[in-house]
């Protein structure tokens, strides 16, 4: 026999789908999904998705305003975490790598583009950055 829920029915082996779909997403996606099945299937309860799907309440009423006001909240992990990148913990060695490939560079033949391109290779700008004092 199904769960009744809300106006559908859901019976065991779609409930798990659900459980199964929601794991497999992350952060802003997961509640986004969890909000429209909490629309769909618990008349916008949180309390009625967490009973039925064993989700997070907090993240469910998350989603839901998320959902509502279109504003899509970001943690403090991925918003000031992780690792940072070349460019931000080599400035000085970045300038002079942009420097040395602008010098390659050249402009498209036929002018249709303003994109420049390089046959810098990579081995070369090592070699030229050791040479400009980089390590």
């Amino acid at each position: 026999m199904g769960v009744s829920v809300h106006e559908h029915q859901l019976d065991q082996s779609q409930i798990e789908d659900l459980q199964l779909a929601a794991s497999k997403l992350l952060g802003a996606s997961r509640r986004s999904f969890q909000a429209q099945m909490c629309l769909k299937y618990c008349g916008g309860s949180a309390r009625l998705a967490e009973t039925i799907f064993g989700w997070g309440r907090n993240n469910v009423q998350l989603g839901l305003a998320e959902k509502r006001t279109g504003i899509t909240c970001i943690g403090g992990q991925a918003a000031f975490g992780g690792n940072k990148s070349w460019e931000e913990r080599y400035p000085e060695a970045a300038a002079r790598l942009r420097a040395i490939a602008e010098a390659h560079a050249q402009q498209d033949p036929s002018f249709l583009t303003t994109i420049a391109y390089t046959r810098l290779t990579a081995a070369e700008a090592i070699k030229q950055l050791r040479f400009s004092g980089v390590s």
